[in-house]
């Protein structure tokens, strides 16, 4: 199921995966497409999602953000709602983190996990998180540092979330951590019927996890075959943060394509 019927049912009208050191980059990197002004609620979205959209506290430049990531719109196809618990896995720079907050609301909670290889790596972001947690702005959110085999949170969680990171993985900086260690401790961490819900740069079809460490993508085909080995359900994709003109050749950092990669996004369900 797509995207659009997706949020066509739900009666919705509308609608950066690197190594640490890269990451905040990826995040401040493309130019901004021109966006509404941030203390306007975007009626498009549900109710609750365009209220946490507009909210100030996210900061002045969060609608020019939400022109290119199309955050609001692809946490409206994740289905988060108030009350929900989240984790927000290795959370970069907070934007995911900020826009969860204000839409699970106070009965609501975000658990920000860093991997210990990746927050060795990523001290400023960790630095910036730790400021971020538990603030006057976002007092449902907390932050900790656990093993890259691990993801553990004081309860069992509605949704793990992850963007441009599954990728990591694999890879040496993190212990070449197996997919199926990563995908049963999601699967270990969410309620019955829970949501594990993926973005990353798209490699080329058949590549498996061939460009991880090099382009910084992974085949989509390999993720879902990955995660539905692991007990979960495919609900259904987006193409919101989807670019043809990607040929998947080339590095995510290189300038031609940077901060406009082809990114696959991917909904998954825990049974129960």
């Amino acid at each position: 199921m797509t995207v659009h019927k997706y949020l066509l049912l739900a009666g919705i009208a509308a609608l950066a995966a690197c190594t640490p050191s890269s990451k905040a980059e990826t995040d401040k990197a493309s130019a901004a497409a021109p966006a509404a002004n941030a203390a306007t609620a975007d009626a498009s979205l549900p109710p609750t999602i365009a209220r946490a959209a507009a909210d100030p506290a996210r900061g002045p430049d969060a609608a020019t953000t939400d022109a290119r990531r199309k955050g609001p719109q692809i946490l409206a196809f994740a289905g988060v709602k108030p009350g929900d618990k989240v984790i927000d896995l290795i959370p970069g720079g907070g934007y995911w983190t900020k826009l969860f907050s204000k839409i699970v609301g106070p009965t609501g909670h975000v658990y920000g996990i860093w991997p210990q290889p990746y927050a060795a790596e990523a001290r400023t972001n960790v630095q910036d998180y730790q400021k971020l947690a538990g603030s006057t702005d976002f007092p449902n959110v907390s932050m900790s540092v656990e093993p890259a085999t691990e993801i553990k949170a004081p309860e069992k969680v509605d949704i793990v979330f992850t963007s441009q990171n599954y990728h990591d993985y694999p890879d040496k900086f993190m212990g070449h951590v197996d997919p199926k260690v990563l995908n049963k401790a999601v699967y270990d961490a969410l309620k019955p019927g829970g949501t594990w819900f993926i973005i990353d740069h798209a490699a080329p079809a058949g590549s498996g996890m061939a460009d991880t460490d090099t382009l910084h993508r992974i085949d989509p085909a390999i993720v879902k075959q990955q995660v539905t080995a692991a007990g979960f359900r495919f609900v259904g994709s987006s193409d919101l943060l989807a670019n043809p003109a990607d040929t998947h050749q080339l590095k995510v950092f290189d300038p031609s394509i940077r901060g406009h990669t082809d990114q696959f996004i991917y909904k998954f369900r825990k049974p129960g």
